[in-house]
């Protein structure tokens, strides 16, 4: 096996004892590398310390990575105008931070009869987001409500 040494030096190809050796010799673990290397590789280190790092780099690669939350709106057939701008501005901001946006339009009694109203509804959400989202999923029924989903571009 190719060896390193706790310092980063090479110790070019020894046996299985000899690298056990000098590991125990320096009161540091040896820890294969590279199995699949012809020689395998192995290194001279804290075992302990080397997990501990690992684990660090994982935590920050983590931490640093943006996940995607479905924001849900919710609105009925016959929204009025101002209510409707109210919910379009929590459907911008949503977008703007990343997230994507499920609108639901959910019908009641009557309002079953008028399918088309809902529909008009999200068809103008649609229209006026095209600049900054793209539908994901476009409208369909479920039981009582419409859905709709819009992600960012």
């Amino acid at each position: 096996m190719r060896l390193i040494g706790a310092e980063g030096e090479n110790h070019g190809v020894v046996t299985h004892p000899q690298a056990m050796e000098i590991a125990r010799d320096s009161g540091l673990d040896l820890v294969e590398i590279s199995p699949n290397a012809e020689p395998p590789v192995c290194k001279v280190l804290d075992f302990g310390k080397f997990k501990y790092e690992q684990q660090k780099k994982a935590n920050m690669a983590r931490k640093n990575q943006k996940t995607q939350d479905v924001k849900e709106i919710k609105m009925r057939p016959g929204i009025d105008v101002h209510d409707y701008d109210t919910k379009l501005k929590k459907v911008v901001q949503f977008i703007e931070n990343g997230d994507k946006v499920k609108m639901t339009i959910r019908f009641r009694g009557r309002e079953m009869a008028h399918q088309q109203l809902g529909m008009e509804v999200l068809n103008r959400v649609a229209e006026q987001m095209k600049e900054t989202a793209k539908v994901e999923a476009w409208p369909k029924m479920e039981g009582r409500q419409m859905i709709m989903v819009i992600a960012p571009k």
